[in-house]
């Protein structure tokens, strides 16, 4: 299925204290998720866990209507009025990238339960042509044996807002996302398509599905 109205995504891709990682799972368990997905407009939530090493272990996924879900008054109100055990946890965060954007591209069967991504730098997609690229091959990869579903998450830059202290800004870049029943298919077919876009095989990284919340 291909999307004919565009969603918007939020992402938290993040590392965790170790001393800390076991709250941190029961936060995200018991309280996060449930929480932001009781906000109008959100659809639903999906956590990950990296598969091999990786500098950020966890991807947490949240799915919206519509890319103005992020402007409305609910959202706004829920992101000003974080509760005390997301404020313990936003301070024990490390590396954390957040983007929040719109889903260009989203095609394919489901959703899978391995997932590999990358990120596509805002200079690359600057070149003649290159989103329209991008979403072209990237939609390619559900063809292949076990890829079930691919999907373009463009960065809208101002509201990217980081939650934590060591944040850097998220420029307007985009995350790649192949879905896949085998965590080696979704690696494999992201690492190749990287390559064809200039982006490092070694700068993808590979996560199985934690749990989905709708």
């Amino acid at each position: 299925m291909t999307s004919d109205k565009s969603r918007g995504l939020l992402c938290i891709w993040t590392d965790i204290d170790p001393a800390h990682e076991a709250d941190f799972n029961r936060w995200y368990d018991r309280e996060h998720m449930q929480e932001r997905v009781a906000i109008p407009g959100f659809q639903s939530a999906r956590r990950f866990a990296a598969v091999g090493d990786c500098p950020r272990p966890y991807l947490a996924l949240y799915y919206t209507d519509t890319l103005g879900v992020f402007r409305s008054e609910p959202y706004a109100r829920a992101f000003a009025n974080q509760t005390p055990w997301s404020l313990q946890n936003f301070k024990r965060m490390r590396g954390t990238q957040r983007r929040v954007g719109e889903l260009t591209l989203e095609t394919g069967e489901g959703e899978g339960g391995a997932l590999a991504l990358f990120v596509v730098p805002q200079a690359k997609l600057a070149e003649p042509g290159a989103l329209p690229l991008l979403t072209k091959r990237a939609a390619a990869t559900t063809q292949e044996n076990f890829m079930v579903r691919a999907s373009v998450l463009q960065t809208d830059a101002p509201l990217s807002t980081p939650v934590t202290a060591d944040a850097v800004p998220a420029p307007a870049d985009a995350l790649v996302m192949l879905e896949a029943s085998r965590p080696e298919a979704a690696r494999t077919q992201a690492r190749l398509l990287a390559e064809t876009l200039g982006v490092p095989a070694a700068d993808v990284y590979t996560f199985q599905l934690l749990w989905r919340l709708g």
